[in-house]
């Protein structure tokens, strides 16, 4: 087994969730780790427990929907580890509520941060990739980055956006035969401190839609695609696999179990509490650090047997294509 040699990774939105679960995992092997959020709390916290788990850690505040502060946050990596070696993007915002509810600045805030902080991450590592022919991308994407569901307009459509960004790069940079990749993994509901802090309309709290998988899971499919770059897309949890096929298969049908089950499904049975904070303007983490996880340790999912099957997921895919084709055909001779 080749021993693993220490590279640089930069997380954005690395305080919390997804994002500091796989700045984590990197830091367990070894890893130079760039934390890149805007709390300074959250970050802090994450830090520690990078160093804890055997990395090293760099703090390097930055709000992604500014592009001159994501690039100056890569100037800053590369002065203290060197080559940034692969770029995670994580980093998003949220609003929970009908569309008809969102306001124009809600939807622009949610837009930059969640959409064009990825554009501007992906063109940062890529001046420095592409000059040296290496390096890797990874794009942590979402179920709903396929699928739409109610009451996360805004997200879905963030999430939408990336999807065809990064098929539009992977296919410029297949053109060029070049050895600098882009990945995408399509995450399920995950236990995060967003929903403690996520901006809502609703009249409950707001939850990821179940089952839940805590952020572990999620950051083992991050390092697995940042270590195997060269596959298109990774899914993570048998919801997503199962909410993709259903999409490619039957749409319609999900807009209406979607449109009777989307609204409860997304919120719990407590009141929403007045005084949380939301972290759509200003980091929610400025000053009291949430960790990794959200308030959903008692049924979130610890493993996803799935996991293994996405990260080789040619056979699942072929396997979902067949099945696709075959149905097409079916209702072709019916008519």
């Amino acid at each position: 087994m080749t021993q693993h040699q220490p590279q640089t990774i930069v997380v954005t939105g690395s305080s919390g969730g997804i994002g500091r679960a796989s700045a984590i995992a990197f830091g367990r092997r070894g890893d130079r780790v760039a934390l890149l959020a805007r709390g300074r709390a959250g970050l802090e916290g994450a830090a520690r427990e990078v160093e804890q788990a055997g990395g090293t850690a760099l703090i390097v505040p930055t709000d992604v929907a500014d592009h001159d502060q994501v690039e100056a946050a890569a100037r800053t990596v590369e002065e203290h580890f060197g080559e940034i070696d692969v770029w995670v993007n994580v980093a998003f915002t949220s609003v929970f509520a009908p569309v008809w509810e969102i306001t124009p600045e809600e939807f622009t805030r949610v837009t930059q941060v969640t959409y064009l902080g990825f554009v501007y991450g992906t063109m940062t590592a890529l001046r420095r990739f592409k000059p040296r022919d290496r390096g890797t991308i990874v794009q942590v994407g979402s179920a709903l980055a396929y699928r739409g569901i109610p009451l996360q307009s805004a997200y879905c459509g963030g999430k939408h956006a990336i999807q065809g960004f990064n098929e539009a790069l992977r296919c410029e940079l297949l053109h060029e035969g070049s050895n600098v990749h882009t990945t995408m993994v399509q995450m399920p509901g995950t236990n995060t401190p967003q929903f403690r802090w996520v901006l809502s309309r609703l009249p409950k709290k707001a939850q990821p839609v179940p089952p839940i998988y805590q952020p572990e899971v999620t950051a083992k499919g991050v390092l697995y695609a940042a270590d195997h770059p060269k596959r298109r897309e990774y899914w993570v949890g048998g919801s997503t696999v199962g909410t993709l096929i259903g999409n490619a298969i039957a749409p319609g049908v999900l807009d209406r179990y979607l449109g009777k089950t989307g609204f409860s499904s997304q919120q719990t049975k407590e009141p929403r509490d007045e005084d949380r904070p939301v972290n759509l303007w200003n980091p929610a983490d400025e000053e009291r650090d949430y960790g990794t996880h959200g308030a959903f340790d008692d049924i979130a999912k610890s493993r996803s047997y799935q996991l293994h099957a996405s990260q080789h997921h040619g056979l699942l895919g072929a396997a979902a294509v067949a099945g696709v084709a075959g149905l097409t055909t079916a209702l072709a001779r019916r008519r």
